[in-house]
């Protein structure tokens, strides 16, 4: 990938946990600067949540451009190198500043140390290990790394059924493993160095009680007519797109499998779970990003000019 210049100022990048106020940051430095925001949340790529998965509204798309939301069928695998490919020609299209903003911990390693350029992974071996995961929860996945490919699985979390499919399904794929494809990895798209990241340090008492009152709001706003196209279009719970938080509980309501408070509450402990893990994810892998505070004291209009005086400082 070429080197992009960026004529009206370098990409500001924006990571947090759901539910901690990323969308509304992005969206007010976007409009102070005349930027734009590329979606960087693995799930917002598809086309049949909105509601569930907090997409910009209409309304927010209309005040400041926005790209790579909701553009992917919810019946295909997009993977991180999909995404990567898609930021790289959105990059190159834009004539303003890209605000880069997300959740998926993942997506942003891609971004700024670059990605190993691994071959897809065929349909039939998607399948196996869809089926594989869903009986064994990740134990068939880790039998058969310990044999075929270990050095793989010293770097894998054993107890994230998805990541050990992907090792597997690289192994099977290439006859190569997983560790072995990282080490050809290329230069990363953007460099920490030519951006001002930020990723938000959100109180856990706060985010969870905001976790609780969005997921309310969510069933208010739609999420159930959502569900209901997901049934409607035959719900397939091995997709990556099914993992949206919420769906699965909310299907469950549909379906007359508990009542609707019951899977608001597993829906509310699935997403603190959820954004447990992006926090740890971030205090180990983000450490040399920006940390910011954000509640509801912060006054977001404040936030946004100090980090646009930051990026046009670096």
């Amino acid at each position: 990938m070429n080197t992009i210049i960026y004529p009206n100022g370098n990409p500001i990048l924006i990571c947090g946990p759901t539910a901690s106020g990323k969308s509304a940051l992005g969206i007010e430095i976007a409009r102070k600067s005349g930027g734009c925001i590329i979606n960087a949340d693995a799930l917002q790529v598809y086309d049949n949540w909105r509601v569930l998965t907090a997409r910009p509204s209409e309304i927010d798309e209309q005040t400041v451009p926005h790209h790579l939301y909701g553009h992917v069928d919810s019946s295909q695998t997009y993977s991180v190198g999909a995404w990567l490919r898609d930021v790289n020609e959105t990059l190159r299209s834009i004539d303003c500043r890209p605000i880069i903003l997300g959740g998926t911990g993942l997506y942003f390693s891609a971004l700024t140390t670059g990605l190993a350029e691994i071959p897809e992974t065929p349909d039939r071996i998607r399948n196996m290990g869809n089926d594989i995961r869903n009986t064994s929860q990740g134990t068939e996945f880790i039998q058969y790394l310990k044999k075929h490919d270990p050095e793989t699985l010293a770097k894998t979390d054993t107890d994230n059924p998805m990541r050990l499919q992907r090792a597997w399904e690289v192994h099977q794929s290439t006859g190569r493993g997983l560790a072995s494809w990282q080490k050809d990895t290329p230069a990363p798209l953007i460099s920490l160095t030519s951006a001002t990241p930020v990723v938000l340090n959100s109180d856990p008492d706060w985010l969870n009680a905001r976790i609780a009152g969005r997921f309310t709001n969510m069933v208010a706003g739609g999420a159930l007519d959502e569900c209901k196209a997901a049934i409607d279009i035959g719900w397939e719970p091995s997709l990556p797109s099914s993992r949206a938080l919420g769906a699965r509980e909310l299907i469950a309501y549909l379906r007359e499998e508990c009542t609707l408070d019951e899977a608001k509450e597993s829906a509310s402990i699935a997403t603190r779970q959820f954004a447990k893990r992006q926090r740890s994810w971030f205090r180990n892998k983000m450490q040399d990003w920006q940390q910011v505070s954000l509640d509801d004291q912060t006054d977001i209009s404040d936030l946004a000019d100090r980090i646009l005086q930051r990026a046009d400082q670096s």
